[in-house]
């Protein structure tokens, strides 16, 4: 063995002791750390010919980049929809990497069975049937691409094709109908070779990002019986809107389509009592992403895939390895998503839902949407910002009062907000109007945070 790995072995208490004291450095600076620096051009290092052991590049690597290290885990972050680790979520990622445990198949380990049980507890919080079938992948890109290709392996059987075994030639194109696509179904459309030019925008509810049901039905209709993929949202990402996906799933008893709901973060809704009837009729879907680095607050990356149609599934993902072994009734996770390597990302959510519970889980959520709606009433009664849309959850959708913003303008004043280092807010487009939003979603966000939030705005709206 190397000296200098024999040396970190020996010392390894010492050297996670560092990591521990590093770790709570940064998560005690939260509260009052820049929540979003400046970027410039990264300096690249040269690799060393001798190391320097754990504990000096550990050291070294802090003094270096802990300054430009931004609060994103903190409660002021309101770019994108981004959570935090919550302590049992950060503890059990710890244990994760410790444990070191590849998630590719059964018979070596009892992990993959820690797996299912953390989709059975996610099941009951969501209030899905058993008969979605789930499963773990790295974000709402990668479970909304799984889903597509599942639904892609569905259509293409409808003509008697296998597209996974056959591909693609020959196969007249797969529309993919949806109200407002989040980009990342433009990308998947891409990845699948569907093309994103079959991502089609049908006509929305007046004043809504939600999808016109009878739009929807005239556009079916039209397409004379040939299979599509509805693409549905449980949250759109700029005013948090939900289809009726009642409506829509009584649509599937007429035309034959495949009914995939992105529900990164909406989808949290289905927890709290008052919100839940937003996600009727989800049940009656095909497939439905869910992204769990984002409301249930643990750490990058995590979200799942849960479908009806396992079978399908295994179709596209089945991996034919003599060391994999056979597919078999229950198939292995490797057989179920892009990847043969899994890390063990389910530990956090199941170790999440154990110390919190349905009601800390349903907390968070409510605390969010509660004060998103604070910042949406200081907003309307503004002189200096209007609201774009509703506050329907967690995220308030707003411009600067007054003719329509330059995108320029908006840069400058959200870069003036991180520069503050008070917030960070991401620049958006609705309406055909430039515009921000701030996405709640943080355990640690309280109304005190809410405040800080605002009086940075308005300083950056009047910079004098």
């Amino acid at each position: 063995m190397h000296p200098l790995l024999a040396a970190d072995l020996h010392q390894l208490p010492a050297l996670l002791a560092t990591a521990q004291e590093l770790s709570l450095d940064y998560l005690h600076s939260l509260p009052e750390r820049p929540v979003a620096l400046a970027t410039g051009e990264p300096v690249l290092p040269t690799l060393p010919e001798t190391g320097s052991g754990g504990e000096a590049a550990l050291r070294q690597f802090w003094e270096r980049f802990a300054p430009e290290l931004g609060a994103s885990a903190g409660p002021r972050f309101l770019g994108f929809v981004t959570g935090g680790s919550t302590p049992a979520a950060l503890a059990a990622d710890w244990l994760v990497s410790a444990i070191d445990q590849n998630l590719s198949n059964d018979g070596y380990s009892v992990v993959p069975n820690i797996e299912r049980a953390a989709l059975h507890l996610l099941r009951q919080l969501f209030g899905l049937p058993e008969a979605f079938a789930g499963v773990f992948v790295t974000g709402a890109t990668q479970s909304n691409l799984v889903g597509l290709a599942v639904a892609r392996q569905w259509a293409a059987a409808q003509a008697g094709h296998d597209v996974a075994q056959q591909g693609l030639y020959g196969l007249p194109p797969l529309p993919l109908l949806s109200g407002a696509s989040h980009s990342s179904i433009y990308k998947v459309a891409a990845v699948l070779g569907l093309g994103r030019d079959q991502v089609q925008a049908v006509g929305q509810l007046p004043g809504r990002e939600a999808i016109d049901p009878q739009a929807l039905e005239t556009v079916l209709r039209e397409l004379n019986g040939r299979p599509a993929v509805v693409v549905a949202n449980a949250g759109t990402v700029n005013s948090t809107d939900f289809d009726d996906l009642r409506a829509l799933a009584a649509l599937k008893e007429k035309y034959p389509f495949w009914l995939h709901v992105d529900a990164a973060f909406g989808g949290f809704a289905a927890v709290v009592p008052a919100l839940a009837d937003r996600v009727a009729g989800w049940e009656q879907a095909d497939s439905i992403t869910i992204d769990a680095h984002k409301w249930l607050n643990v750490p990058y990356d995590a979200a799942m895939l849960f479908t009806r149609h396992q079978a399908l599934q295994a179709d596209v993902f089945k991996n034919s390895a003599a060391y994999l072994g056979p597919l078999g009734e229950r198939p292995d996770f490797v057989h179920l998503t892009p990847e043969n390597s899994r890390r063990f990302r389910a530990l956090p959510v199941y170790l999440s839902l154990l110390a919190y519970g349905r009601a800390g889980i349903a907390d968070i959520v409510a605390r969010n949407c509660a004060q998103a709606a604070v910042l949406g009433e200081l907003i309307a009664a503004s002189a200096d910002f209007q609201l774009l849309a509703p506050v329907r959850l967690n995220v308030v959708c707003f411009t600067l009062a007054g003719p329509a913003p330059s995108t320029e303008r908006i840069k400058q004043l959200l870069d003036r907000v991180r520069d503050s280092g008070e917030a960070f807010l991401t620049p958006t487009r609705y309406a055909d109007t430039t515009g921000m939003r701030a996405a709640f979603s943080n355990w640690r966000t309280e109304a005190a945070d809410v405040d800080r939030v605002w009086r940075a705005l308005q300083a950056a709206a009047d910079p004098r």
